[in-house]
Parts: structure tokens; sequence; C-alpha cells
């Protein structure tokens, strides 16, 4: 519970994000029903490749099991409470499920900055460091890797959501977005020095530092890629990232337009375009994008379609008819 200036207790919030539309709550309801279906398939779909794949159980396809797990974890933390909202018509969620959904959307979030970030470092060191990269991206590297990754993203979240829980709420319980996040939270809680420090440090350790290591490392790339002599070399070695650099331009774009720009009451429909290309259709999105662009995934999926257990039955009935 949290205690308003008035001195009344709340318990539920309110998630106002298409409450204007009602007429068109099945229409927007199918929609993200489809987003989310086709966001979970697609990145189980890489999940599954990857662990099939012995091709692909490198430190670059490891990292994107990865963030295709992370991204289930986005969208689930996000979509389904919208589509009860939008099939129920019920816009309420009480004060532990909206902590709840806050830890596990800043704990996906955090997540997928690092990991793009080091996705980032690892083309470098693929691309400008080859003699090296074996040695620095090894296999027990890469699991302490990984693990500092979603353990740090873990306990920030929940440090987070713990100083949050101490705030009191002065002007509403009105969220105007679909789901809790921190910047419809902070425009309803009562001012506090100790939220604004943690929100600039939020920003500065999974935001700047994670966009800056990206950034950094594909100016190197860049500049390098651009020396190599021949044609046919420099677009060899930009086809190994040009996936990769898409998803962090579809991923930072879409953050930066939701977090960078000011809030604003006359700007609230962009708030909620810009929320959802940032939390269900750029997760949707990044399994398309590696599948298309990225011919060793490609080859993986059309290995386990060849797989398929009904034609594989179906060639062991014939070869033992044969025999016979």
């Amino acid at each position: 519970m949290k205690l308003m200036e008035n001195q009344t207790f709340i318990g539920d919030f309110e998630l106002v994000a298409f409450s204007n539309s009602t007429k068109n709550h099945h229409v927007f309801f199918s929609l993200f029903f489809l987003i989310y279906l086709i966001g979970l398939l697609g990145n189980i779909i890489i999940i599954i490749c990857v662990i099939i794949d012995v091709h692909l159980q490198t430190p670059m396809y490891i990292f994107l099991s990865n963030l295709s797990a992370v991204d289930m974890i986005f969208t689930s933390t996000t979509l389904p409470k919208l589509m009860d909202v939008l099939l129920t018509g019920d816009h309420s969620i009480s004060f532990v499920d909206c902590l709840t959904q806050m830890k596990f959307y800043l704990f996906a979030a955090g997540t997928e900055d690092m990991l793009l970030s080091f996705m980032a470092y690892d083309r470098y060191l693929a691309i400008c460091k080859p003699l090296y990269y074996h040695a620095i991206m090894n296999k027990r590297n890469y699991i302490l890797f990984l693990m500092g990754i979603w353990i740090s993203a873990f306990i920030n979240a929940l440090f987070f959501t713990l100083n949050v829980y101490q705030i009191n709420i002065c002007y509403s319980n009105k969220i105007q977005l679909f789901f809790c996040e921190i910047k419809s939270f902070n425009r309803i809680a009562c001012a506090n020095i100790r939220l604004h420090l943690i929100l600039y440090f939020e920003i500065i350790a999974f935001g700047i530092f994670p966009f800056l290591l990206s950034l950094t490392s594909y100016i190197k790339i860049i500049s390098i890629v651009l020396n190599i002599p021949s044609i046919n070399g420099r677009k060899k070695a930009f086809s190994t990232c040009t996936s990769h650099l898409t998803v962090l331009g579809t991923f930072y774009g879409a953050g930066m337009c939701m977090y960078l720009k000011p809030p604003s009451e006359q700007l609230e429909e962009q708030d909620l375009v810009f929320a959802t290309l940032y939390t269900a259709v750029t997760p949707m999105l990044n399994p398309i994008i590696y599948s298309l662009r990225n011919e060793e995934v490609k080859s993986a999926i059309k290995k386990i379609i060849r797989l398929n257990p009904l034609r594989t039955g179906r060639n062991l009935a014939l070869k033992t008819r044969a025999i016979s």
C-alpha cells in the first residue's frame, strides 16, 4: 500500500492505456496476441537451433539464444496483462502485481542492454582482434560473462523495486501506459531525491554505458572493415554483424524515443506507440531479423525442418520395406 497526500490508502493502480478505445478492444487483443505468438515462436526456434546445431554453439550464437530468452521474458512480462485488460475491460492491477511486473521489466531491459553490448564486443574481437578472439571468448569466459549479465541485472531490478516500494504516491493511481514502468510511476510519485539518484544510476549503468560500449565496438569495426582492400572481404566482414547491428538499432532507437523524450500529457499517444515498439514489436522482430539476414541461422532452421519426425519415420519405413 502507498500513502497519498490526502491520507487515503490505495491497493490498486489503473492502467489507462487503451481505456478510450473500448470499441476496438477485440481488434487490439487480436493484434497483440499475434505479436506475442510470433515473438514466442520465433525466439523458441532460435533457441532450439542453437541447441541442436553444433555449428551454432559458438559465443555469438550462445549470446543470441540468451537474447531470445530475454525477449520472451520481455513480452511475457507486459503483453499477457495487456491482453487480459483488452479482453475483460478490467484496467486495474494490484500494487504487488505492479511492482512484480516492474521488477521483471527492469530485469529484462537491463539484461538485454548488456547482452547487446557484449554481442557487439564479440563482433569487435572477431573482426578486429581475430588472433585473440578464442583466448578471450573461450567457453569459461563467455559463461562467466553471461552469468555476470543475468545476475547483475536481477540484483539491480530487485534493488530498484525495493526502493520504489518505499516511495509514496501523491498525485494519482493512474498509470498512463499498459504496464508498470518507472517513467509512468515517476509521474505519480511524490518528489523523492533518492528515486531520482537511482534513476540517474540506472540510465548511466544500464543505458548509456552499454550503448557506448556497442557504439565504440562498431566504430572500430567499421574503421577496420573500410581498410580491407577487397570488396568481397568487406562484404564478408560486414555480413557477420549486420543482423546484430539491425537489432541494436531497433532496440536503442525505440528505447531512446521512449525514455529520452520528456513526459507530456499532450504526447501520451506517442508514449504509447514507443512503448509498444520497445516492449512488443522489437522482441518480435529480433528472431525474424536474425533468421532472414543470417545464413547460418537459416541453414539451421532448414536442418530442423528436414528432421521432421513424420518425414523421418516415413523414410525409415521405406528403407525397411526395401531391405525386406
